[in-house]
């Protein structure tokens, strides 16, 4: 559905080899993290009992303020209807508009008032990227409700509206290149069919494959114009922290380098925590922590710090809270306590997810 600016492929590679690279260590020296929330969001209850639910935000505030990290906080406006119509098709904003009460599937529930809270969320990250590529200063959307499943005309897993790809879509109207990392466990089927022939955005995904959404192999690698610009690193359960390194080493990082982006995007789902009640990858604290300052330390030298981060999933309340404080911590140089370390992944358990996503994308991406 996306059409965006395309980009010769020949081009990204001869630049993320031969371009110049700006390195920041990140750490006391790095542009000190923005943090965008509002307590509005405290306000979209999808259903009782439901795990995607308040106290999710209210645990990462609290563990943020308990470590002194609750500073430097912005609001943002809702985002407006043009914008959202970058990704989302007129028929679906309008059902959903006029829905009232009902369902956009039996886990996502629309009452009177979700529609604006969703253009709130999706606001919020869309000024926290409009602020990064800016002024190179990284930003951490803390929102609700989340967005990666939401795709051009439906919504679905807890999402409405796809806040990622609204902010990516702006950027390339901007004539920006965008890279969005979406580390949720589960699949943003919702932005790769957003940017599934789109050749100005490269998606990247690591997830657990065979759960919602039941997407995202890894032989799906976009369509037409956008064919090698999705990359899906399909995990098995179990799933941990030696096969995320690898997995950054070996597909994300070069193929991240060879795109070149102007602004990098991550959709940061705590849900591949080991702790997470609702999936079973194993991604222990310091494995997020580790993910994220890669992920920050590859922006910094490939796009001046022009780096956005944003909530998606993460039930497991003390998990998020951990994950979030010690990732806002290294973004502003500080180190935070983290207790939920078990490594249960020493051994490379996603190796063969790996090399299939490496034989995917050998056409198209210098890959060993």
């Amino acid at each position: 559905m996306f059409r965006g600016v395309i980009f010769n492929r020949d081009k990204l590679v001869r630049r993320g080899l031969d371009g110049p690279r700006r390195w920041l260590e990140v750490g006391p020296g790095a542009p000190s993290a923005v943090l965008v929330y509002d307590p509005r969001f405290l306000d979209h209850v999808a259903s009782p009992f439901h795990v995607e639910r308040p106290d999710r935000l209210r645990s990462i505030v609290s563990h943020l303020e308990t470590a002194g990290l609750f500073t430097d906080v912005e609001q943002a406006p809702p985002a407006t209807r043009p914008e959202v119509k970058r990704v989302h098709r007129d028929s679906y904003l309008e059902s959903f508009e006029n829905l009232g009460e009902g369902l956009l599937d039996p886990e996502t529930a629309v009452h009177p008032g979700t529609f604006d809270l969703a253009l709130l969320a999706a606001g919020a990250v869309l000024h926290g990227t409009r602020s990064a590529a800016r002024t190179g200063r990284p930003t951490v959307s803390l929102v609700r409700p989340p967005g990666h499943h939401a795709g051009p005309d439906y919504g679905g897993g807890f999402c409405y509206l796809n806040n990622v790809a609204i902010a990516a879509a702006d950027q390339v109207a901007e004539g920006r290149r965008v890279a969005i990392l979406d580390y949720d466990a589960h699949h943003g089927n919702g932005t790769r069919d957003i940017f599934a022939d789109s050749a100005s955005v490269l998606y990247v995904s690591t997830h657990e494959y065979g759960i919602f959404p039941g997407t995202g192999p890894a032989e799906d690698i976009g369509t037409g114009e956008g064919r090698g610009f999705t990359v899906n690193i399909p995990f098995s359960a179990g799933c941990g922290d030696t096969s995320y390194r690898a997995a950054y080493d070996r597909a994300v990082e070069p193929i991240v380098e060879q795109f070149r982006p102007d602004v990098v995007l991550v959709s940061l789902g705590i849900d591949a925590h080991y702790r997470d009640p609702i999936t079973s990858l194993v991604l222990s604290s310091p494995g997020y922590v580790d993910l994220v300052t890669r992920s920050t330390a590859l922006a910094a030298r490939l796009c001046g710090n022009r780096l956005a981060l944003a909530l998606e999933g993460g039930y497991h309340l003390d998990a998020l809270g951990e994950v979030i404080t010690a990732v806002v911590g290294r973004l502003r140089g500080r180190t935070t306590r983290l207790v939920l370390s078990e490594n249960l992944d020493d051994n490379v358990r996603g190796r063969p997810a790996i090399e299939a996503t490496i034989r995917a994308h050998r056409p198209f991406w210098n890959l060993r």
